[in-house]
């Protein structure tokens, strides 16, 4: 009786390579900031049928998103193999080289950053500032100092709904500043939310975060007042671009739940209520981003 061959691993060095990077990038995340890219575009009422500039837009955002993504993953790799949540990560494992990562995120996001300035410099401008804002200002310099890191975060966050905006028009106007003010305050909730979900995890890593510095109650009334400041943020803005009354009478009936929720996890917080928020601000700003591009098709 012969033996037994062993079973083949059919996925090759370069498959599973290309896969740990593509983890790296945190594609649902990459695809809704470059979603709120392609919003602000098409909020300046630029023609969905403009492929090329579409494909453009499309590909140098989320290539410099997607730098700064795996950047960002390279300088944390020390703390992310100390958090619950992180320690599956690739750099967390050493399943990749620190070097090899920092070489594969300055890559992505000089092609990125550099399409972009091809394709207009002011874009390529805010472009620049939002990787810089995440990369150097919010995880190099702040984020292991101050739990108020998460504002810097936020402005980078904010930049790519500002980007496709300024690409459209050829400059920055107050409701392309509105829309990004929208996904600035819209951010701590996420932010916010998990760092009282995972304080222990922050705390094992040395990381300051709201609760550890002001307490749950502190927390929440932030979440509370951010979520629905986002909310008065983007009406003011579909206001601006003349969005059709049935889109903005919608918009405000999505930002009365959001109000709801805030007030349910200011005075009845629990775990449920505070997920409920998170879940709801991500379905509310999803909606946000689809009731723009409707308004322009």
């Amino acid at each position: 009786m012969s033996a037994q061959l062993p079973i083949a691993n059919h996925q090759s060095p370069i498959t599973s390579k290309i896969a740990h990077y593509w983890s790296l990038t945190k594609p649902s995340q990459s695809g809704l900031l470059l979603a709120t890219g392609l919003a602000g575009y098409m909020s300046a009422r630029c023609p969905v049928f403009n492929i090329s500039t579409i494909l453009q837009l499309s590909v140098s955002l989320f290539l410099a998103i997607a730098g700064s993504t795996v950047l960002n993953m390279w300088w944390d790799r020390d703390i992310d193999a100390k958090m619950g949540r992180t320690q599956k990560r690739v750099t967390s494992k050493g399943l990749v080289s620190g070097t090899e990562v920092m070489q594969v995120g300055l890559l992505l996001s000089v092609i990125g950053i550099g399409w972009a300035v091809a394709m207009n410099a002011q874009y390529g401008l805010v472009v620049f500032a939002g990787w810089f804002f995440d990369v150097v200002v919010y995880s190099m310099w702040l984020k292991r100092r101050t739990c108020w890191s998460i504002v810097w975060g936020g402005i980078s966050g904010a930049m790519p709904i500002l980007a496709g905006r300024v690409l459209g028009l050829g400059s920055i106007d107050w409701i392309g500043v509105m829309l990004a003010l929208g996904i600035l305050l819209w951010i701590p909730t996420h932010t916010l939310t998990f760092s009282m979900k995972f304080a222990k995890d922050y705390s094992d890593a040395g990381v300051p975060t709201f609760p550890s510095t002001y307490g749950l109650a502190a927390t929440r009334a932030s979440i509370a007042i951010s979520s629905v400041l986002a909310a008065a943020a983007m009406v003011i803005a579909g206001y601006g671009i003349g969005m059709h009354w049935g889109f903005l009478r919608l918009l405000g009936v999505l930002s009365a739940g959001l109000l709801m929720l805030a007030v349910a996890i200011t005075f009845k917080p629990s775990e449920r209520v505070n997920f409920g928020l998170f879940k709801y601000a991500s379905i509310y700003m999803l909606a946000a981003m689809i009731l723009v591009v409707l308004e322009v098709i």
